[in-house]
């Protein structure tokens, strides 16, 4: 049986250590202030992404991979005869998971699999770490495919948005509605359903509500025995005092997971999201 490689994108957030210890292969988004371009997680990071949005007043444009940059990818990954899963942001924010399906029609053989994570961020890399699991442990394509559909719909993906002003910048929420939460300092929570983001609750006042609020999330979910207790992500741009309240708040009630794994947010998704944004991401039984 061949070997299984995991490639994935930019956007799962796993940061290098992550990605290096499991074998991880990154393909990277783009991001386009006019005629610059940067490579995510290569070429620019949020403190980087966030002091050129101050500087030229405006957010920039992203761009998923080509379908020349994953053949490339994929055809490396597959030249020791190697297979692929490649595992990607959710198609109903970006089109590099049809990208990917593209590149994977010109490899001979049908040596990669893609498969739509239907999230973002560390939701995504909650799947990809399952895999690479699978993977290590011996299992066949059809058996990490078919653990990844199953696994699909149990990842639990919610973030505390700071501040609504990338949200206004990028068409997402009038001038009104930004200015009216700032004003009554209203921190949103995202999560995600179904491949899409929704408002999931609203907090005002200070920011540690916003926390807690995301931790009362995962507290209903430990208290009825449903959350995998292997790992938990706590994924920001830029704000690891936060990150350390959240994970004391997440081993106290979870006193058996494995490990809580802290990574900072892309620059994509820190150019949606904007800074002091927060989640707590894990998998459900």
């Amino acid at each position: 049986m061949a070997a299984i490689k995991i490639v994935t994108d930019s956007t799962a957030d796993l940061g290098p250590e992550l990605t290096a210890r499991y074998g991880i292969t990154v393909v990277p988004l783009t991001v386009q202030f006019d005629l610059e371009s940067y490579l995510d997680g290569v070429e620019i990071d949020t403190q980087k992404l966030f002091s050129l949005v101050e500087e030229k007043k405006r957010l920039p444009k992203t761009a998923s991979p080509s379908p020349g940059a994953f053949h490339a990818a994929f055809a490396a990954a597959t030249a020791d005869g190697s297979d692929v899963i490649f595992i990607g942001i959710s198609s109903k924010f970006s089109s590099t998971v049809q990208n990917a399906r593209i590149a994977a029609d010109m490899l001979p053989d049908g040596r990669v699999s893609t498969f739509d994570s239907a999230n973002l961020s560390t939701g995504i890399g909650l799947l990809v770490l399952l895999a690479a699991d699978m993977a290590r442990a011996g299992s066949s394509r059809a058996e990490i495919l078919a653990a990844l559909e199953d696994a699909r719909p149990k990842v639990r993906s919610a973030f505390m948005i700071d501040t609504l002003e990338y949200l206004h910048k990028g068409g997402r929420c009038s001038g009104v509605q930004a200015l009216a939460g700032a004003l009554l300092h209203i921190r949103p929570i995202i999560a995600v359903v179904d491949g899409g983001m929704v408002v999931a609750g609203k907090t005002r006042g200070a920011r540690q509500k916003a926390l807690d609020a995301l931790l009362d999330r995962l507290t209903s979910d430990a208290e009825a025995g449903a959350v995998r207790p292997q790992r938990v992500f706590i994924t920001h741009t830029g704000v690891h005092e936060d990150a350390l309240y959240l994970a004391d708040g997440v081993r106290r009630l979870l006193p058996g997971v494995g490990e809580v794994l802290e990574t900072p947010a892309g620059s994509v998704v820190g150019s949606h999201c904007g800074p002091g944004t927060i989640g707590v991401l894990y998998m459900v039984k």
